[in-house]
């Protein structure tokens, strides 16, 4: 339904990294509205993530009736540039994928981006699920991960309390995902090394956490609030949370 009877489309995409996601949600819409221009703006403060993006564009030759601003500033950046200007531009479609955890003010940009929306726009937020093992891990494991990382432990349930406060209305949809870890119990394997750096937000780990640590994090990583085990392997429970705001 996004942009029914518009001849543009406008969509942002806030937080996009380098921009697969996005440009499979484009050809979504280009297919359900052959012919229509999209205009794409995206909000992304990582120079290298931008480059790559650009570079994605310009290998895609499905691309034409689209056309791409890219805003080299966080979501707070771009927030208070566009209160400067005193000019909120309506957006059909907005998106914002696995990137609340690094927001300052949480309620104040899902705040802001919502009045973003033009009448019968669509504010898409992915994010952790409750029944993610990063839930448990966040919530009953905390004292196993090292303290180092920073952002916010935020899961879906956080996201809909904030809405209910806005008096938003929304849908949630759950989207199943297994990641598996089994390469993280194996000593001294690369991958496994590089998964625990990512699950903890630290860099090398293995190498830099005390013993007890790394066992503690490894016991948590096997309850099954965490993981399941399918052929012998550890299966890491990734679920998502889509949160489809109007």
């Amino acid at each position: 339904s996004l942009g029914n009877g518009k001849s543009t489309i406008n969509v942002l995409g806030v937080g996009s990294g380098t921009g697969e996601q996005d440009l499979k949600m484009i050809r979504i819409l280009q297919s359900a509205h052959p012919g229509v221009l999209i205009d794409n703006e995206i909000i992304e403060p990582n120079a290298q993530h931008v480059a790559a993006y650009k570079e994605l564009v310009n290998q895609a030759p499905d691309l034409q009736n689209v056309s791409f601003i890219w805003h080299q500033l966080t979501s707070a950046e771009y927030e208070q540039q566009v209160k400067e200007k005193g000019a909120h531009k309506k957006f059909d479609f907005i998106h914002m994928i696995q990137m609340l955890y690094r927001v300052e003010d949480i309620p104040s940009t899902i705040k802001f981006f919502h009045s973003c929306l033009d009448h019968h726009g669509k504010l898409l937020i992915i994010i952790l699920s409750d029944s993610s093992g990063w839930a448990s891990l966040w919530k009953k494991y905390r004292h196993c991960l090292p303290s180092t990382d920073s952002g916010h432990y935020i899961t879906s349930n956080g996201i809909t309390d904030i809405l209910k406060r806005l008096g938003v209305e929304y849908c949630v949809y759950e989207f199943p995902s297994g990641w598996d870890i089994t390469e993280c119990f194996i000593e001294g394997d690369p991958d496994g090394s590089r998964m625990m750096d990512f699950l903890t937000g630290t860099k090398n780990f293995l190498g830099t956490a005390p013993p007890g640590l790394r066992r503690r994090l490894q016991e948590a990583l096997c309850q099954p609030e965490c993981s399941s085990k399918k052929d012998g392997r550890i299966i890491f429970s990734n679920n998502l949370s889509m949160i489809v705001v109007d």
